[in-house]
């Protein structure tokens, strides 16, 4: 499954049924993605040789660590003051949420659902996808990060907010569209480990990327 870009692209439409209130939709984008940032425990794992048995859709896709970072950020907005700490933590929890949910749903994959107790959860155990089907999901993440990005330049122009990033979304989704085409060949023609590292690597980027565009784009998903 196009992981990142679809679950970016889920709060986009979702958002004008929320409250505006500083920094819940913001939570609720960055707690979509931030789940697959397990992947870089996972490549750090791999290029040192060590297991990667536990690192991947674990601690991360669990709605006890969901929990604990709503009472977390609920806490600090008290003693702080700040109320929008509140706002942001139940947002980041919501987004956590929300991506395990879809993860559940439509990945061919189980998460660890009340981690750290085992329990592994996976709607699909006994179903196997067609290989050529599997083959076409690493390249996918980049189409889907790409139509984010044109979704989000959409809402950004719309509203006439982040304007001076404009420039900048426009140059990485055609980067982002390039490497959907190129990885979306090598899938088809390669069995090289190579092309999975370098892919690995370009995902991770994308992945960082990503995270930058919202942070920098905060004010047009807070619109």
């Amino acid at each position: 499954m196009a992981q990142i870009g679809i679950h970016s692209l889920l709060v986009l439409p979702i958002k004008r049924y929320i409250p505006k209130h500083k920094g819940l939709v913001f939570g609720i984008l960055l707690g979509s993605i931030l789940p697959d940032a397990d992947n870089f425990a996972v490549a750090a794992a791999t290029l040192t040789g060590g297991s990667v048995e536990g690192l991947h859709r674990t601690y991360t896709h669990s709605l006890l660590t969901a929990a604990f970072i709503v009472l977390m950020f609920f806490l600090l907005g008290k003693i702080f003051k700040k109320e929008n700490w509140g706002y942001l933590g139940l947002g980041l929890g919501l987004g956590f949420g929300l991506h395990i949910f879809v993860d559940l749903l439509v990945w061919f994959n189980g998460v660890e659902l009340f981690w750290p107790f085992n329990s592994w959860v996976n709607l699909w155990e006994n179903v196997t996808p067609p290989e050529a089907w599997m083959k076409l999901m690493n390249p996918l993440e980049f189409l889907f990060i790409a139509l984010f990005f044109v979704a989000l330049n959409f809402e950004a122009r719309k509203q006439n907010t982040d304007m001076g990033v404009i420039p900048t979304l426009r140059v990485w989704t055609y980067i982002q569209l390039v490497l959907f085409v190129v990885f979306l060949i090598l899938a088809y023609v390669s069995t090289s480990n190579l092309v999975t590292i370098i892919y690995g690597a370009f995902y991770l980027l994308s992945l960082i990327l990503l995270l930058w565009i919202v942070f920098k784009m905060r004010n047009t998903i807070e619109a």
